[in-house]
């Protein structure tokens, strides 16, 4: 990717940030999955400036101010963008891929282009592998997957497979499925094409300001913990516990505890909405 602004990343506050236990040793796959891994874990997926009415920065700096000193979260592009200057700090290869959400339809035509996520290359390793940080859902993957058809991963209570899909234009898509139960749930499909920089410049745009983003009119907010999935969509409050797979949904009361929500469940700073 060659992010030219990847010189102004404060590695250690985002080290810290995630809880990595010092400076990376090697750019390899244990440090590729910690890093995706405390990532996950620590740093919430959220819509709220969307929903505020404003156009997320994806400039590096700002990302920094936002996600790892202002103790926010953020969407798909706002995580990886950040994600892939750390992986190119750190001596790692990093592709931008872009592609279409599946969650939810069964006809990918009908999806723009409007997530991102990485495609790594690590020193040593035959293949390639798909890192993502900025799927704000249950079936977002934990580890890094290898960029192979058919491959398999399983992380804690998450287990992921990619598929190729060939299209009827003579494109095939990579597809990232999750386990649910007894059956692969697709999750999105990516495009093998390296990205431009400046199209994700146009889908976070789009995102941000259509009408029928699904992003502006209610706020999206999950995080990730061990075993543990809390999803805040509007005012439904939905806990998972993902080693029994059983969920509790409620419909938060008021305003106040929205707030005490955010900041006591999602490790949002107080104030934020």
């Amino acid at each position: 990717m060659t992010a030219p602004t990847a010189s102004a990343l404060d590695l250690p506050a985002y080290l810290e940030r995630i809880g990595f236990p010092g400076p990376p040793d090697a750019p390899d796959l244990g440090t590729l999955s910690a890093l995706q891994r405390g990532h996950l874990m620590s740093i919430p997926f959220e819509n709220l400036d969307v929903v505020g009415g404003s156009v997320p920065s994806l400039a590096l700096a700002d990302l920094q101010d936002k996600l790892v000193r202002g103790g926010r979260g953020g969407y798909c592009f706002e995580h990886n963008l950040l994600l892939a200057a750390v992986l190119e700090r750190v001596g790692f290869g990093v592709r931008l891929l872009t592609g279409r959400v599946l969650v939810g339809t069964d006809d990918p035509a009908s999806r723009p282009r409007t997530h991102a996520a990485l495609l790594v290359d690590v020193p040593g390793e035959d293949t390639r592998f798909l890192t993502d940080v900025g799927f704000g859902s249950i079936g977002a993957p934990i580890e890094p997957l290898p960029f192979t058809a058919g491959a398999e991963r399983a992380a804690g209570t998450r287990r992921h497979r990619l598929s190729r899909w060939p299209g009827a234009d003579g494109y095939d898509s990579w597809v990232l499925e999750a386990r649910a139960g007894d059956r692969w749930v697709p999750q999105y499909a990516l495009s093998a094409e390296p990205a431009a920089r400046i199209d994700l410049d146009v889908a976070n745009w789009y995102i941000a300001t259509h009408p029928r983003s699904p992003f502006r009119d209610r706020p999206a907010v999950q995080r990730t913990e061990p075993g543990v999935h809390r999803s805040l969509s509007g005012r439904e409050l939905t806990i998972t516990d993902e080693h029994t797979g059983t969920a509790r949904t409620r419909e938060l009361t008021d305003e106040q505890e929205v707030r005490r929500v955010l900041r006591e469940e999602m490790g949002l700073p107080d104030g934020v909405r």
